[in-house]
This record gives C-alpha cells, sequence and structure tokens, in this order.
C-alpha cells in the first residue's frame, strides 16, 4: 500500500511539518490526510490510529508508526542520504536532531507556530531567551561550511528546525548574522513553501492551540 501520513493543522502542527518535509525530500510516495485538531472527533480519530492519539502518524502496509522522530527514521531506512553520509556528521546530526525532539520547552510554549500569525515581537521569559541562544549555538557548533544547510546537504536535522525558523520568524525574534541566514534558507526552500502556502489556506479553527 502507499503509506498515508496522517497529520495535524498545516497552520500549527510542527510535529507533522517534520516528517513530511522528510518524506518530500526523499521522493517517498505517500498520501496526505489532515486530521483537525480540537474537534469533537480528533481524539477518537487519533485513538484509532495509535495508542498516543497525537499527530503524525505514518500508516503502512506494516504497522502504525507513530511519533515524528521514528517516522523520519523509517524515511531514512529507505533512503538513507536523509542523514549525512558520513558516519561522524551522522552522529551529530542525530544528536542535534535529538536536542530539539526532547528540548527547548520554554521555547515551544511561548512561541507555538502559528504560520497565520501577524509577525511581531512579544515578551519573553529568561528561559525562552536562553532557549534561542542554545539553538544559535547548537547551530554555530555543528555548521559544515559546506552548502547554507547543517550538514551540507539537507537532512533530518534541517527538518526539526524548520518549525523553529518559523517561530523566529513570527515573532521577529533577533538573531546573529550566521542564524538569521540559515532561517531565511529553510523559509525558502521550495518544499517547505508548498506547506506554507497550504496551510496559509486552512479555515479551521484550533481552540485549544
Amino acid at each position: 500500500m502507499t503509506p498515508i501520513l496522517h497529520i495535524g493543522n498545516k497552520r500549527l502542527s510542527t510535529w507533522s511539518l517534520r516528517p513530511w518535509l522528510a518524506l518530500k525530500k526523499a521522493n517517498i510516495a505517500f498520501q496526505e490526510n489532515i486530521i483537525p485538531l480540537d474537534q469533537e472527533d480528533t481524539r477518537d480519530t487519533l485513538l484509532a490510529l495509535s495508542p498516543a492519539a497525537t499527530v503524525p502518524v505514518l500508516e503502512t502496509a506494516g504497522r502504525n508508526i507513530w511519533d515524528s522522530l521514528a517516522i523520519c527514521e523509517w524515511a531514512a531506512e529507505q533512503v538513507p542520504s536523509l542523514w549525512p553520509e558520513d558516519p561522524a556528521l551522522r552522529a551529530t546530526a542525530r544528536s542535534i536532531t535529538a536536542s530539539m525532539h526532547s528540548g527547548f520547552s520554554a521555547l515551544r510554549n511561548e512561541l507555538g507556530m502559528d504560520l497565520k500569525r501577524e509577525k511581531a515581537a512579544k515578551d519573553m521569559s529568561v528561559a525562552c531567551w536562553r532557549d534561542i541562544e542554545t539553538i544559535q549555538a547548537l547551530w554555530a557548533h555543528v555548521k559544515t561550511g559546506e552548502g547554507d544547510f547543517l550538514f551540507g546537504d539537507w537532512s533530518i536535522a534541517d527538518a526539526f528546525f524548520t518549525p523553529v525558523a518559523t517561530r523566529f520568524d513570527t515573532y521577529q525574534v533577533p538573531l546573529s548574522t550566521d542564524a538569521a541566514a540559515y532561517v531565511e534558507t529553510l523559509l525558502s526552500d521550495p518544499v517547505y513553501k508548498d506547506w506554507h502556502t497550504a496551510a496559509l489556506e486552512e479555515t479551521w479553527d484550533a481552540p485549544f492551540h
């Protein structure tokens, strides 16, 4: 069967964006199914797909896969070039991706992704600023200097930081010159721009997001 990627609202769902980018970049054929968030039947619909009752979920012939990183790893098994070829760089790429996957709660809580939100700065906590500084430091630490992405060619690591780039843009976060250039690279990517265009056309209301 052709895999089905069940995702949340493109306007809001950071976790859905990441594997969607990976599958598109890998040229893996899949069907897309949007499950609107915060509707009366949202939880029941998600529970029918996975016990986690979250998006995204990749429905395959073998078994459903939930969690964005797990889906990206599945994609990398089909198309290994989603990670850097060099073993050392690949380990570093996995490290920075895992850091994003599990951390930066202040940033997540205070600067939610909303692709239809008017761009404007907002007050942030010290913890949020610390997250922003740490992310910039991570980018500077791993950047290979080859190409515009973190590890030269586009990788899963770039997928995981694309939603961060949208947040920095929406909330007009002041960044270093190099970090600002990387944000521009991510947001100018044609595959991401397809997602962004579709997000602007959505009409669902998600009151809890």
